[in-house]
């Protein structure tokens, strides 16, 4: 009797411990669905319909759940066809514990076989459980292009003329076009290059002349000034001014100091690093003053110092000249 009930214990903790594993089971499937939806049922031979593939589930407590979507070629049955399909795109409407997921997916498909289809379930595996989760299945109608055959069969019109003009053309033969044109521009330039090069004469053997030294001529052109006794005549700042550029200009070309650009300063400034005697420097000072004096502060300088400035010119010029 012991033994007997010993057994019967046993087998009604049996049946207890599946009843909670189907029920929890049951109860997390119930948690989990999947629905298939069309966006039309009828369309007509070769047109698209949009197929929406949606699963749906909660996770709680930390339990895991794996989906497994349905492995979908590019058909679904013979007579429908699937023209493509979206990437998997996942959801999560509700964040707060149980999190909710819903996964989708678009399938665009057609059919070129008059009648209606049947589209059978799309199968969802859970965790890689044998219980899966299924879709309902749906009907797609896809009809013909109404003919009226009480009227006569007519021939196949023949294809229209499209208008084709010079643009067309071109269009047509552009690589033609451009070669030809680089080539005539590649045989103009040819042709320019060579007339240019038969115009351009031989070179002139020219002897140069030797250079003529900057004391000869400034002493040229102080013989001048003095032969024309222009301060004799009144004409002071004439003179000045001349004489000045004048001994400015051999300077210039002996010494290579921009004279005729700068201020008296500036050109005794730049004899600084010149090894010229104090002498020299001290008339060429003395004659480019008055001049300044002359032509900027219209003084009128003694005959003396008129003459004066003349002869420091040509000391200065002899003091510094080069043979």
């Amino acid at each position: 009797m012991k033994i007997e009930k010993k057994h019967t214990m046993r087998f009604a903790a049996t049946i207890v411990i599946l009843w909670l594993l189907g029920f929890s089971h049951s109860t997390f499937a119930q948690d989990i669905k999947a629905t298939a939806k069309l966006d039309t049922n009828s369309i007509r031979i070769g047109q698209q319909a949009k197929l929406q593939l949606r699963i749906q589930y909660r996770v709680d407590n930390g339990r895991q759940v794996k989906i497994y979507w349905p492995h979908i070629t590019d058909t679904i049955t013979k007579q429908i066809e699937v023209v493509s399909q979206s990437k998997i795109d996942t959801i999560i409407p509700d964040k707060t514990d149980p999190f909710e997921f819903i996964q989708t997916k678009t399938l665009y498909i057609t059919s070129f076989d008059s009648g209606y289809w049947a589209i059978p379930p799309f199968k969802f595996i859970v965790n890689n459980d044998t219980n899966d989760v299924n879709t309902e299945s749906l009907l797609l109608e896809v009809g013909t292009i109404a003919v009226d055959t009480a009227l006569a069969i007519k021939d196949i019109k023949a294809p229209y003329e499209e208008n084709y003009n010079w643009l067309d053309w071109l269009k047509d033969h552009m690589y033609v076009v451009y070669g030809t044109l680089i080539a005539i521009l590649v045989i103009i330039v040819i042709i320019f290059l060579i007339r240019y090069f038969k115009k351009v004469a031989p070179p002139m053997v020219t002897i140069e002349k030797p250079k003529i030294p900057a004391h000869v001529i400034a002493f040229e052109k102080l013989d001048k000034l003095k032969n024309d006794k222009l301060w004799h005549e009144g004409k002071l700042k004439l003179y000045h001014s001349t004489l000045s550029e004048i001994v400015r200009e051999y300077i210039e070309n002996r010494f290579k100091i921009q004279a005729l650009e700068q201020t008296t300063d500036e050109i005794l400034f730049g004899f600084r690093n010149i090894a010229i005697d104090e002498e020299s420097k001290m008339k060429l000072k003395q004659l480019l003053f008055l001049s300044d004096m002359v032509k900027f502060a219209k003084e009128l300088p003694l005959p003396n110092e008129n003459e004066m400035s003349m002869n420091n010119a040509y000391d200065f010029i002899n003091g510094t000249k080069r043979e």
